[in-house]
C-alpha cells in the first residue's frame, strides 16, 4: 500500500481544497492510505474529508503565525515592548540574513526550528497548496517521502510571486504540478531552469457527484421570479465580484430584471456590502454567504458569471459547466482551456462594462445560452490520465 500525504493550510471552503477532496476520492483506499497535514484546524470542508483519511496538524503553527505573516519590523518591535529581547535578536538577525542571500530558506528554517521531522516515512509528499513557501519548505525539510511534488495551483504572475527565491525551493522537488497550460508558461517562463520537472495536472472534479448534489440540497429560496446570475468564490479583490456589482448596476440601469448571487465568504465582504449600498442594489445583489454544496444554486441558476481578475484552474466554472450553465467569464489564467469562447460560453476582458454586455447578450438572445449548454462537452476533465502522474 502506498503511503501519500497531502499539505495545505487548512480546508476552508475554496477551489484549492475541493480540488484535494475530489482528487482523495480517485485513490482507491484499499491501495493507498492517504493522509492530509494542515497547518490550522480550520475550515467548513473539514466534515467532507473521507473517514478513512487521516488528518494531522502542525501543533506550533499558532506560534509560527505571528512571525510568517507579519512584516518582521513589527513582530520586533511587538518583541522588544515585551521584553524578548533575544527573540527580537534572532528573528532580526535571521531575517536580514535571508534577505542579503536572497534565499528565504534559513528563514523559513528558523520558524520551524521546534518542529522536529515526522517519524513516518511515505511513498510521495505534496505541498499542495501552492505557492506558498513555508508549505513548500516544511514538506522539503520535515517530511521523509520518496517522491516530493510541488502543486501550484495560481497565477504566478498576479500574486507577489519572487522567482529568484522560490526557484531555490523548486529545484528541490521531483515534480511540480500546475493546473493549466497556460500556468505552467508563465510559471516556466519565470523559472526556466525547472521546466523538465513540470508538468499539467487539471484539478479533479467529478461530474455525477455534481449533479448528485445538485439535487441533494435547496437552492434559492425567495422566489424571484426574474433573471438568477450566479458567481461562486471568495469574497477577495481576485474574484472580482466588485466588477460583478459594477456590471449588476449597468443591467439595472439599462432595465433588465435581474438579481445576482453571491455565494462565498471572505475578507472583502464589508468592502463589496459598502459598494452595493453605495449602488442602491440591496435588493439586486445578495449574498448568500459560505456552502460546501454550491451545485443546487448553480444548477437553479440562468447565467453563471466568473469575474476573477486571476486564477489558475477555477474550479466552480468546471462545475458550472458539468451543470449545462450558460457561461460568461473573465480572460484568467486557464479559462480559454475551459471555454471556447462563442461556442460553449462567453469569454470577456476583465472589465465590468464587458461582462454586462456578455449578459446582455445572453439575455437578449436566449437561444445562444442553449446552444452552449449544447455544445459543452466534458473532454477536457481526465480524472485517469493524470491520476497516473501522480501515482
Amino acid at each position: 500500500m502506498k503511503k501519500i500525504i497531502f499539505m495545505l493550510i487548512n480546508m476552508n471552503v475554496g477551489g484549492t481544497e475541493k480540488a484535494l477532496l475530489n482528487l482523495i476520492s480517485e485513490l482507491d483506499q484499499d491501495d493507498y492510505e492517504v493522509t492530509i497535514l494542515m497547518l490550522e484546524r480550520y475550515g467548513d470542508f473539514l466534515p467532507y474529508i473521507p473517514k478513512h483519511v487521516q488528518v494531522e496538524y502542525v501543533n506550533d503553527y499558532q506560534n509560527i503565525k505571528q512571525e510568517y505573516e507579519n512584516p518582521p519590523k513589527e513582530v520586533v518591535s511587538s518583541y522588544l515592548k515585551k521584553g524578548k529581547v533575544l527573540q527580537a535578536i534572532s528573528l532580526l538577525s535571521i531575517y536580514l540574513l535571508s534577505k542579503i542571500k536572497k534565499d528565504r530558506r534559513p528563514f523559513l528554517n528558523y520558524l520551524l526550528r521546534n518542529e522536529p521531522v515526522r517519524e513516518k516515512s511515505y511513498d510521495i509528499a505534496v505541498a499542495y497548496a501552492g505557492p506558498m513557501d513555508l508549505i513548500s519548505n516544511f514538506v522539503l525539510t520535515k517530511i521523509n517521502a520518496k517522491k516530493k511534488i510541488q502543486w501550484i495551483h495560481f497565477d504566478v504572475t498576479k500574486i507577489g510571486f519572487n522567482a529568484a527565491v522560490e526557484s531555490k525551493l523548486y529545484e528541490k522537488f521531483n515534480r511540480i504540478y500546475t493546473v493549466s497550460i497556460e500556468g505552467r508558461e508563465k510559471l516556466t517562463k519565470m523559472i526556466p531552469r525547472i521546466t523538465g520537472k513540470t508538468e499539467v495536472f487539471r484539478n479533479v472534479i467529478s461530474p455525477e457527484m455534481i449533479i448528485k448534489q445538485a439535487k441533494e440540497g435547496v437552492g434559492f429560496t425567495d422566489q424571484y421570479e426574474g433573471i438568477r446570475i450566479l458567481t461562486v468564490g471568495r469574497l477577495t479583490g481576485e474574484k472580482g465580484q466588485d466588477l460583478a456589482i459594477k456590471a449588476l448596476r449597468l443591467l439595472v440601469d439599462n432595465g433588465y430584471l435581474v438579481r445576482w448571487y453571491c455565494l462565498g465568504e471572505g475578507n472583502s465582504r464589508g468592502k463589496y456590502e459598502s459598494l452595493v449600498k453605495q449602488n442602491g442594489l440591496e435588493d439586486h445583489f445578495v449574498f448568500l454567504g459560505s456552502n460546501p454544496n454550491p451545485y443546487p444554486y448553480m444548477d437553479q441558476c440562468d447565467i453563471y458569471v466568473q469575474p476573477s481578475r486571476h486564477e489558475g484552474f477555477c474550479i466552480t466554472l468546471a462545475e458550472a459547466k458539468c451543470l449545462r450553465k450558460p457561461i460568461v467569464t473573465t480572460n484568467f489564467t486557464g479559462a480559454k482551456e475551459q471555454i471556447r469562447d462563442q461556442e460553449t460560453g462567453l469569454i470577456v476582458d476583465v472589465c465590468d462594462v464587458q461582462i454586462f454586455k456578455a449578459i446582455r447578450t445572453l439575455i437578449k438572445t436566449p437561444h445562444l445560452g442553449k446552444t452552449f449548454s449544447t455544445n459543452i462537452n466534458n473532454d477536457f476533465i481526465d480524472n485517469e490520465e493524470p491520476m497516473k502522474h501522480l501515482i
